[in-house]
């Protein structure tokens, strides 16, 4: 079987092709044209610049991702349909709409959190073997707008049990690396900047707040983290703002914040729900502390929980795992005219 996956959600335009048979599945292509540069001089997404890079870049990365098998038939088309940027995703749904009429191919609309989600499973065996041993588990989604956690109590069947009701851990990031002048993207500038600072205390600023960290739910809120560096930031003087080690040790204890917060309710939802392992997925999830110290807890409280996180080059948004979803989803064919984009898409 011959998959060709399609994501065009925010400004990366991505398409993939995956080659599934029975015993193993092989990466032909795996295309990212990315739009990073274009977006960072206005310090987050113009979503109609993204549309119009979106609609010049599909026919030149498609055709780039098609290389390695040209004159092989294509069995299935998977187009990301949301959450996304609305303008985004009409590009790339048009474009996967186009390929399926023309080349007589069945299209198959994806949830692009739950393909963060089954990314994971690429190099499983057999397969993409989705076993029992596996559930329940726990699922935490990091991904652009998206703080999210699921319950997947069996094979591919989903529950919300908390997500964000402000700010998202990636948007939170993006605002604090903008204030302290850190550029965009905003998580891996925090990072690089975070990794500067030897020292493990601080001379500069105090303990940021962790925000619902000990409410009773699995809710997140990051919007007063980002006000309290605000705050913090405002009080300082144009010599302190500037300074290589206030930068540093704000860029630590913003990044500190986010993982204690994910972390804590990830294992605590683990621990109620009885689950048998923890899937990481999203773009935060390729934050190198975060992984670090999750596996680190997990090891502290000797628990026997199987702890899935993506390959780093696979946390953020790419077709591979567009094209994996449209494996686990190949029988919810929908005529073609009837396939839309839905920004607001949830599981």
């Amino acid at each position: 079987m011959l998959i060709l996956g399609i994501d065009t959600s925010c400004d990366d335009t991505c398409i993939s092709l995956l080659g599934i048979t029975s015993c193993k599945s092989r990466v032909l292509s795996n295309v990212i044209s990315s739009q990073v540069k274009l977006h960072a001089k206005y310090g987050g997404i113009y979503p109609l610049l993204a549309k119009r890079e979106h609609k010049k870049n599909l026919p030149v990365v498609f055709k780039k991702a098609l290389r390695k098998v040209h004159g092989k038939k294509i069995d299935l088309i998977g187009i990301t349909i949301g959450p996304g940027l609305e303008p985004c995703l009409w590009e790339g749904v048009n474009f996967a709409k186009n390929l399926a009429e023309k080349f007589k191919i069945a299209l198959i609309p994806i949830n692009h959190l739950e393909a963060h989600i089954l990314i994971n499973f690429l190099d499983k065996s057999p397969i993409l073997n989705l076993n029992s041993q596996l559930f329940p588990a726990v699922c935490l989604v990091v991904s652009g707008g998206h703080t999210i956690l699921f319950l997947m109590e069996k094979n591919r069947k989903y529950k919300i049990i908390g997500q964000t009701r402000d700010d998202a851990a990636g948007e939170c990031f993006d605002k604090v690396a903008r204030l302290l002048g850190l550029g965009y993207p905003g998580g891996p500038a925090i990072a690089a900047e975070a990794a500067k600072l030897k020292t493990k205390n601080y001379r500069l600023i105090t303990k940021l707040p962790r925000p619902m960290i000990y409410h009773k739910n699995y809710d997140f809120s990051f919007s007063g983290l980002k006000t309290a560096v605000l705050y913090d930031f405002k009080s300082r003087s144009q010599k302190e703002r500037k300074s290589k080690e206030y930068t540093r040790e704000m860029a630590k204890e913003v990044q500190q914040s986010v993982v204690d917060v994910l972390i804590f309710k990830t294992l605590k939802a683990a621990r109620e729900f009885r689950a048998k392992s923890i899937i990481l997925g999203g773009g935060v999830a390729a934050n190198e502390e975060l992984r670090r110290q999750f596996n680190y807890e997990l090891k502290a409280v000797n628990q026997k929980i199987n702890f899935l996180v993506p390959p780093l080059q696979l946390c953020t948004d790419n077709a591979l795992m567009i094209a994996i979803a449209t494996y686990f989803n190949r029988e919810k064919t929908e005529k073609i005219a009837k396939i839309e984009s839905k920004a607001n898409l949830n599981i």
